[in-house]
């Protein structure tokens, strides 16, 4: 049977060249990059060569690249260390209401440690506006969080209006979650103005177990984590040597490869969101239509009358692997939060499947996709009671109190490049 990972988002394949660069230190080099003897010293270097590889994909100093253990680590060192570093200057936190959970789950705790929280509204295409931002920021506001693309409908937010915004009307530190745009699409620090960012070496096919945070020069930050000295004392603990020089390693490669792989990925993105409602009639395409202001490899869209299990199942059963909403968020099979910030209809919803593509991903790969999905929307449609009711009436059943089973969904259109 055919096994076709669209689940990337989630996690991608590692390179080859990054499990070589790796090898050393999980065999002959696997000294405490802390100790001085000569075992040590090479996995010191290991240790900072990757620092380097990391800061310049993202146009920082080497000096600025925290490592953490993955991209949830790095966002909990934000979001709590830079809230507890300037606690004396304010206790008012911004962030959007389709962050990941690991932002939000860290707010939440410091709500109850007496911050305050604004969650900005997204729109219905998962579009963060200006506006919002500016209503929101007070002179206590000392942190504003908004993540640069949404894993879940692939909308890219201008983080560079919204950080100089934030500059201009408060004092507060910028940080941006860039776990889907680094190595996906150019991401540089200084043109986007933010002061603190997250990226991780899973999504850009590099080992699980690495992960960094970029601090800008000057910007405060509380550890933690307690312990020794590792990562200039804020956060301690042993480093993950073979992790961190694969991640130095996929940061190399995917800053040679960026621009060949964002246009093969949005080929075949595109591919997905012009041919499916070619075949599935009542789907409905969630964020921004293709452009550059949508991840090259991401396909979200939400199917009418289509029941979220069984769907999941029924591909699983055909090879193909994805997922609904955030790979957090998987095994909950309830409309995500962020579909739900975006006002997407709870029965719809229910029904969304994302795809994620890598640069291993084939047209031949695609191609079975549109031939096999199809069949799997009907033959789920001819068990379900909200489309025979459809069908007989022409009439949406309500999905509960007070909702209707409308879906103001995007145009799709062969335009170009927005």
């Amino acid at each position: 049977m055919k096994q076709i990972y669209l689940d990337n988002q989630s996690n991608t394949k590692i390179d080859e060249k990054v499990l070589k660069a790796m090898m050393p230190y999980l065999t002959e080099n696997y000294g405490n990059p802390q100790s001085i003897y000569s075992l040590g010293s090479i996995s010191k270097d290991a240790l900072e060569e990757a620092r380097s590889g990391v800061a310049a994909l993202i146009g920082a100093n080497s000096q600025e690249i925290i490592f953490t253990s993955c991209a949830t680590e790095s966002n909990n060192l934000a979001i709590k260390g830079i809230a507890h570093a300037y606690a004396d200057k304010g206790k008012h936190i911004i962030v959007s209401a389709i962050e990941h959970f690991s932002i939000l789950n860290s707010v939440k705790r410091l709500e109850k440690e007496g911050f305050s929280v604004t969650y900005l509204p997204a729109d219905a295409k998962g579009v963060v506006a200006e506006e919002e931002l500016q209503k929101a920021l007070r002179p206590d506001t000392i942190l504003v969080s908004i993540q640069h693309a949404n894993p879940e409908v692939g909308t890219i937010q201008n983080i560079q209006k919204l950080a100089a915004l934030t500059k201009k009307g408060s004092e507060a530190v910028f940080h941006t979650d860039a776990v889907c745009t680094c190595g996906a699409i150019a991401v540089n620090v200084e043109d986007l103005g933010v002061d603190t960012l997250t990226l991780s070496a899973s999504v850009m096919y590099g080992p699980k177990g690495a992960a960094a945070l970029y601090l800008k020069k000057g910007v405060k930050i509380a550890p933690q984590i307690d312990g020794g000295v590792q990562e200039n004392s804020k956060r301690a603990g042993t480093e993950n040597i073979p992790a961190i020089a694969g991640f130095g390693e996929a940061c190399k490669i995917a800053k040679a490869e960026l621009l060949a792989n964002a246009e093969r990925m949005k080929f075949l993105r595109d591919k997905l969101i012009f041919e499916l409602p070619k075949s599935i009639e009542h789907i409905y395409l969630n964020g921004v239509p293709q452009g550059k202001n949508r991840l090259p490899g991401n396909v979200n869209f939400s199917i009418e009358f289509v029941e979220g299990e069984a769907l999941f199942l029924l591909l699983d059963a055909k090879g193909i692997m994805a997922a609904s909403g955030s790979a957090c968020a998987n095994k909950n099979l309830k409309i995500s939060h962020v579909l739900s910030a975006m006002n997407v209809d709870v029965a719809v919803g229910q029904g969304s499947i994302l795809f994620t593509l890598s640069k291993y991903t084939t047209e031949q790969e695609i191609d079975y996709v549109l031939e096999t999905f199809p069949g799997i929307v009907r033959r789920l449609r001819e068990m379900s009671p909200l489309y025979a009711h459809f069908l007989k009436t022409g009439q949406r059943m309500k999905a509960g109190p007070g909702t209707d089973y409308e879906h103001d969904h995007c145009n799709i259109t062969e335009e170009s490049e927005e």
